[in-house]
């Protein structure tokens, strides 16, 4: 396989300089250029001390805004909270870490629809292992599934059977992490879940798995609806379970309706509080190229990152007070850097706007899958996920379990867990698969 260099933001910087006078040069253009067509190639990772010491430089230059005039988070990132990640970004951010962490898995890019897609993709030893896709969100990256790799992959060695091995795929959404960024509108969440099912064609697999959390779960939920042949099933974490006139009542604040049981009552008091904190994906839906300031500074970034969700960011919060919480400042501080450095703030926005310009501004509600599906209901997530909905949702529902612990960025905070979660969804339906197999 022909090799394509590694991307880092400097090299963007070259392309663009380069093609001023023709469209736009990112990474979708150097995809292109450097191996066009359906081959895969290899894509060795490489991130440059010098963008490490121009991204440390800006962190310095940050000019901080006065401290908010309230005691709590109802502002926004609290001056504190951000000055303390700032301070361990540029002192004590382990680098090195990062790149050997990056580079313990094969990386791999390939063009779909003329864009090129990297995906990571780990076959596993044990006979029979089952391919999944694995699909990141936003504020997240393929970063998100990094822990989870092993425990998918070689379950004997986390306490796990042979049998519920996975060979993973772990590719990330056009303008985010290294894949390419669209020129044009057209690679909304329908059309991602298309480009998947071509890339598992193209790895030769023909039966496979699907999971997701965030947009992960958007478009597993659409690879569902859209059930290509290959596809044996699904396993979410964020799933689209909400009754849809439900979902809209929400959306605008109203009280619950009467006639719901108390977990209903709970998840719709949960949904409703949601949807009061997503002032993030209002603006990235309507104006994302207004948030050009995300693209220069780091610490502007890093604290619209961390704004996702009240509980995600009050565990983040004492992270970097010192607690021990699922997530570790670098795991944070990982995932902001690769937004920086590949300078994806932007491209990874305009998903939203996708959405919003089809008049589509619901993750939440029952999209009617009709194949086998499984849902993992973390305590900590945006939304809760009733059995009675998930009953409704996914008709045929073979697995539904309340994990124990876990919030928003399940595969990242809690990695045993979910890793379990995912064996335990897919296990009805290689069961299944076998009876098939077996009556033949």
């Amino acid at each position: 396989m022909s090799q394509d260099p590694g991307l880092t933001r400097r090299r963007f910087v070259e392309l663009a300089a380069a093609s001023a006078a023709a469209a736009p040069l990112g990474l979708s253009a150097l995809a292109q250029e450097e191996g066009g067509d359906e081959t895969i190639r290899s894509f060795p990772i490489q991130l440059p001390d010098e963008d490490l010491a121009e991204l440390k430089r800006r962190i310095a230059k940050t000019l901080w805004p006065e401290k908010e005039t309230v005691p709590d988070a109802s502002q926004g990132v609290q001056l504190g909270t951000i000055q303390k990640l700032a301070r361990y970004w540029s002192e004590d951010y382990d680098w090195a870490a990062f790149q050997k962490k990056l580079k313990a898995v094969p990386h791999f890019m390939t063009t779909i629809d003329g864009l090129g897609i990297h995906f990571i993709h780990v076959r596993s030893k044990h006979e029979n292992a089952m391919p999944l896709i694995l699909t990141h969100g936003w504020p997240g990256s393929f970063i998100e599934f990094l822990k989870v790799v092993d425990p998918l992959t070689n379950p004997t060695a986390h306490g796990g059977n042979a049998s519920d091995a996975f060979h993973v795929v772990i590719p990330s959404m056009p303008g985010y992490g290294f894949s390419g960024k669209p020129t044009s509108p057209g690679w909304n969440p329908d059309h991602i879940a298309r480009a998947w099912v071509t890339l598992m064609k193209r790895l030769g697999y023909t039966q496979y798995g699907a999971q997701g959390g965030d947009w992960g779960a958007v478009i597993t939920d659409l690879m569902a609806l859209q059930a290509p042949p290959g596809l044996m099933g699904i396993h979410t974490n964020m799933s689209g379970v909400v009754p849809p006139e439900i979902d809209r009542m929400a959306q605008v604040g109203k009280p619950a309706p009467s006639g719901l049981s108390p977990e209903e009552r709970a998840a719709y008091e949960r949904l409703s509080e949601t949807y009061k904190n997503v002032g993030y994906a209002v603006m990235m839906g309507w104006h994302p190229q207004s948030l050009t300031a995300l693209a220069d500074s780091p610490v502007g970034l890093a604290a619209f990152l961390i704004d996702h969700d009240p509980r995600s960011y009050r565990m983040i919060g004492r992270v970097f007070d010192g607690q021990s919480e699922g997530l570790t400042r670098d795991d944070v501080l990982d995932n902001a850097t690769l937004y920086w450095l590949t300078n994806t703030a932007m491209s990874s926005a305009r998903l939203y706007w996708e959405l919003y310009k089809e008049g589509r501004l619901s993750y939440f509600d029952a999209k009617g899958v009709m194949i086998p599906a499984a849902v993992s209901d973390f305590p900590e997530e945006i939304v809760s996920l009733p059995r009675s909905w998930a009953e409704k949702a996914y008709p045929k529902l073979v697995y539904y379990h309340k994990a124990p612990k876990g919030g928003h960025f399940a595969a990242w905070e809690q990695p045993e867990i979910f890793s379990e979660e995912v064996r335990a969804g897919f296990r009805p339906m290689r069961e299944q698969k076998q009876k098939r197999k077996e009556a033949k």
